[in-house]
């Protein structure tokens, strides 16, 4: 089955800076690299004074992605609220990994789907961010900007760009791989192997939904999917690139990951946030939120029991405020050649 949100999410994690919580400050100097030729990132606005974001690090983490979505959404519309007003909004990081789930874009086709969706081996959602369909599982960090692109560049194709940035120097800077883009594709590749997805939706400038890295993410869950839409390429991960480690003993709550595995993600996730700051000339303010935090709500769920592509996405508009759908913009860019559209 397909699964929808239908109404904001009210989520008890803090959308704000709060004593609660466990929280450090840095700053990093930015610095501008050149990934390739053809597709150059310089970095975000140069400020005198690099402005804060707030992190919710959840990154050792399983959330379920209804949890995610459903806070993102929250914090857009509180942000929102304060551009209206004309009153600055502190920009937002949410790092994280999820419980094994398949979700597609807004006008994701069925046909990428090797199961039937109506016995499907783990939940699948539609969401509102552009391309097709992806695997989001343990081992895979996901980062969830959620910025005001007025304070950086009003530019959905630099914001992109950047995301990618960002993935391509951790990649280069931390584990010697050189990674690249591939012209036509979003996302960051090593060969004809892409390692991360880059998925968004921007309303009124502020951006959400985000990148997801493989790390040492089982992959076999991509083999149910077309990735992306994409069918003659592959998927990879960091992990499977560096060669496998050897087996270990246990870590976290399930013990779901070998202590090198840890490491691993331990190291890439340090190094997502340095990258982050410098290429959007960030200051993080750090946070460690507990789990418990943000298992207290549940979202409510509609089932999508169309026969295809077209009529999900008729049900998903039903459900959308119309002057919502006319203010907010959608890239396709986790699938193939991006393109952007008003949901009209």
């Amino acid at each position: 089955m397909i699964l929808a949100a239908t109404t904001h999410f009210l989520i008890t994690v803090p959308t704000s800076p709060s004593h609660n919580h466990t929280k450090k400050s840095y700053r990093l100097h930015s610095h501008t690299t050149t990934s390739s030729k053809s597709n150059q990132v310089s970095d975000s606005k140069s400020n005198d004074q690099s402005r804060m974001c707030e992190c919710f690090d959840l990154y050792k983490e399983l959330v379920p992605y209804d949890k995610a979505w459903g806070w993102q959404k929250q914090i857009v519309k509180e942000k929102k609220a304060l551009v209206e007003k004309n009153q600055d909004c502190q920009d937002t990081l949410i790092i994280l990994q999820h419980h094994p789930v398949y979700t597609l874009g807004t006008a994701s086709s069925e046909e990428y789907l090797n199961f039937d969706i109506k016995d499907a081996p783990y939940d699948v959602y539609r969401t509102e961010r552009g391309g097709e369909v992806t695997y989001h599982g343990p081992g895979q960090l996901v980062m969830y900007p959620i910025i005001n692109l007025r304070n950086h560049k009003m530019d959905l194709h630099w914001y992109l760009r950047a995301l990618e940035e960002v993935v391509i120097r951790v990649l280069s800077s931390t584990f010697s791989i050189k990674a690249s883009r591939l012209e036509g594709f979003t996302g960051v590749w090593v060969g004809d192997k892409k390692v991360a997805a880059v998925g968004i939706r921007v309303s009124q400038w502020i951006t959400y939904h985000g990148l997801a890295l493989n790390v040492n993410t089982d992959l076999t869950p991509f083999h149910s999917i077309v990735p992306c839409g994409i069918r003659n390429r592959q998927v990879g991960s960091i992990k499977g690139l560096l060669g496998e480690f050897q087996p270990s003993t246990g870590c976290g709550k399930a013990g779901v990951l070998h202590s090198n595995d840890c490491q691993l993600i331990d190291i890439t996730h340090s190094s997502l946030i340095k990258e982050f700051s410098e290429v959007f000339q960030l200051e993080i303010l750090h946070k460690t939120i507990p789990m418990s935090e943000c298992e207290d709500t549940t979202p409510r769920r509609i089932q999508l029991v169309a026969s295809n592509s077209h009529d999900n996405l008729t049900a998903f508009l039903a459900y959308t405020p119309l002057e919502t759908m006319l203010k907010e913009v959608t890239l396709h860019s986790v699938g193939s050649i991006m393109t952007q559209s008003l949901e009209t």
